[in-house]
């Protein structure tokens, strides 16, 4: 008996339903002597019929006029009990008998299930209209247990129903909201104990990487500038650089790690730049002839996502030049406002891979390049291509936010 809502029509063929069912009902046990049809029915009586079977219509506006339908059965019920005491018009077959129709049960149902918050139902005018009809229907001026017992019972039926699924729905209610603020909670509770050890992560690789790799880099330098032997300065400026790079990578990893969502930073100074000419450049100078395409400006990447992409590119050319050697590679970078879009495809391979040199890998290149991916919350594809060979895909967030530049 629920009044859920939802389909407008829906609703209105089910309340016709339910009305010309209660029709069929009331009149047949009615013409079979259950309620107050005589002995000899006359013009009056067929006319009573008559009028029962609209009042028992009525059911088709109980959701929007609920007390009115109760006040059209109540009348009709009075109306039938004066003709029959005092008036003396109808002699029913059985005195014990409840003139009401049994449409009052789901009549009395109506106006208890519309009493809910927001309601343009009056909780007073219901329960007055319920304890009316429950009075002329059970006949108490008429002393008679049977009568009293099941009158009550016929309208009381209704409202007892209604105020179970009431209860019910606001019992489902509370327990649905319980379990979603519980959820929130433990859902609050996750990211302060991933911002925690992402924070004690980041200090880790502060005090004690960072440290080693600044170290690393002053003594390049000063090795660069002691040396006189050329190849020497040479390689001592190579480790430098590297270091540099290494230092530049670990400040934007620390920073992401302090960063929590939602957090601003100003933007830097300096804009992102792209190494990926140089990366294709050595990449055909060691025999595997790389074509780099560039799409708009590389400056609308952050510094953090350029370095992003260049480290997808080193791993996708590395992975070429182990697995695919003598293959073609094309490289092509796309960069707008919103993200940027790397793809890196290589053609099938021209000679056999050299075992030992694949041998030396992890086996963990494009699963460490996927999480980094995934901590600057980009996305990275790679799989073999249609044509025979590998395909690296990868689409990044033009900017990240990270937290202050930890200095080395």
């Amino acid at each position: 008996m629920s009044d859920a809502p939802g389909n407008p029509r829906r609703h209105v063929l089910f309340d016709v339903a339910i009305a010309v069912f209660f029709v069929v009902l009331d009149t047949s046990l009615t013409l079979v002597g259950s309620s107050w049809w005589p002995a000899h029915p006359d013009t009056l009586a067929w006319a009573l019929l008559a009028l029962q079977a609209v009042a028992c219509f009525s059911l088709v506006a109980r959701r929007r006029w609920p007390i009115t339908v109760v006040a059209i059965l109540a009348a009709f019920t009075l109306l039938v009990t004066l003709l029959i005491w005092p008036v003396g018009a109808l002699t029913p077959l059985h005195d014990q008998n409840v003139w009401a129709p049994f449409a009052t049960v789901l009549a009395a149902y109506a106006p208890v299930q519309c009493l809910r918050p927001g309601s343009e139902v009056d909780r007073r005018r219901a329960f007055i209209a319920i304890v009316i009809l429950t009075i002329i229907v059970a006949r108490p001026w008429q002393p008679s247990i049977i009568v009293i017992t099941v009158g009550v019972l016929r309208t009381c039926a209704g409202p007892l129903l209604a105020m179970y699924f009431e209860a019910r729905r606001r019992l489902v209610r509370a327990l649905t909201e319980r379990a979603e603020r519980a959820e929130r909670e433990r859902h609050l509770l996750a990211e302060q104990a991933r911002a925690e050890e992402r924070a004690r992560l980041a200090g880790e690789m502060h005090d004690v990487v960072t440290h080693r790799v600044s170290l690393m880099v002053l003594q390049a330098g000063a090795l660069r500038m002691s040396t006189t032997d050329g190849a020497t300065r040479e390689a001592a400026e190579e480790l430098r650089e590297a270091g540099c790079r290494a230092l530049d990578e670990l400040r934007d990893l620390v920073g992401i790690l302090r960063t929590s969502d939602g957090d601003e930073e100003p933007e830097e100074s300096h804009p992102a730049t792209s190494a990926l000419a140089d990366l294709a450049a050595e990449s055909t100078a060691v025999g595997s002839p790389t074509e780099l395409i560039e799409y708009g400006d590389p400056g609308l990447a952050s510094p953090v996502v350029g370095r992003t992409a260049y480290r997808i590119v080193r791993e996708a050319l590395t992975n070429v030049r182990k697995h695919a050697p003598g293959a073609q590679v094309t490289v092509h970078a796309h960069y707008d406002a919103s993200q940027v879009r790397l793809t890196v495809r290589n053609s099938p391979p021209t000679r056999p891979a050299d075992v030992a040199l694949v041998d030396t890998g992890s086996g963990m290149g494009i699963a460490n390049l996927r999480k980094r991916i995934e901590l600057v919350h980009g996305t990275l594809h790679a799989g073999p291509d249609p044509a025979g060979g590998f395909c690296v895909e990868a689409t990044l967030p033009a900017y990240v936010p990270t937290a202050e530049s930890v200095r080395g």
